[in-house]
């Protein structure tokens, strides 16, 4: 099995937060929002992680009624956030916040949906992050936190990034490994799901590089 070898937990230099904007994610952002509908994601939502703030967009695209408060500990990110957000149609109905999603300054069951985009491998030990997406979501609220998945062995993470960052730069390939590289496993996010209280929550694999911990509104 392939060791995790953490990233830095914040994503802050003008490079990481500009090239990680300028990367591809149409695909792979696409399917995430295509769950959040499937699973009933309505209402007040909260996005943690939300990096420079695509998805917030199309889901007031998508959800009509929709609001999104996107929060991240990166003020680069959320800079181009921002931009993306003062261009759109949906401005109004989205805002940004600086903030940890490990101790979160809201209140208990305040989200009818969390949901968390490719942020779990950001986080050392990411126990008190789902403790907290678990706190201030509702009782019968949506939850989706997708994440990538370490692969086992370094040969299938080249291949991985080959495959799908053929088209990246040099800076992005790398930023692609090393989010690989620093990934949970599925057995991982299971047993870490498990000690934060998800017991109604399922895992699923969702492609050769993602799974996700979902629930839909009940």
């Amino acid at each position: 099995m392939l060791e995790r070898v953490l990233e830095p937990e914040v994503m802050d230099t003008e490079q990481e937060a500009t090239e990680y904007d300028r990367m591809d994610h149409t695909e792979a952002n696409g399917a995430f929002v295509d769950r959040l509908v499937a699973l009933g994601a309505r209402g007040s939502m909260l996005d943690i992680g939300t990096g420079p703030g695509h998805i917030p967009l199309l889901v007031c695209e998508r959800i009509e009624g929709a609001t999104v408060l996107g929060i991240d500990l990166s003020q680069r990110m959320l800079e181009n956030a921002e931009k993306h957000r003062t261009g759109s149609p949906w401005s109004e109905r989205i805002s940004y916040k600086h903030a940890d999603a490990k101790n979160l300054a809201f209140p208990d069951e305040a989200f009818d949906a969390v949901f968390s985009n490719t942020i779990l491998h950001h986080i050392p030990d990411p126990l008190p992050f789902l403790r907290e997406a678990r706190r201030v979501l509702r009782p019968r609220g949506a939850l989706l936190i997708r994440d990538l998945t370490r692969p086992d062995s370094l040969e299938r993470l080249q291949e991985l990034v080959s495959l799908h960052a053929a088209g990246a730069t040099p800076y992005q390939r790398k930023l692609f490994g090393d989010s690989l590289h620093a990934a949970l496993t599925l057995s991982e996010l299971s047993q870490t799901a498990e000690k934060a209280g998800w017991k109604d929550a399922e895992i699923t694999v969702d492609s050769d590089r993602h799974i996700s911990l979902q629930r839909g509104a009940g």
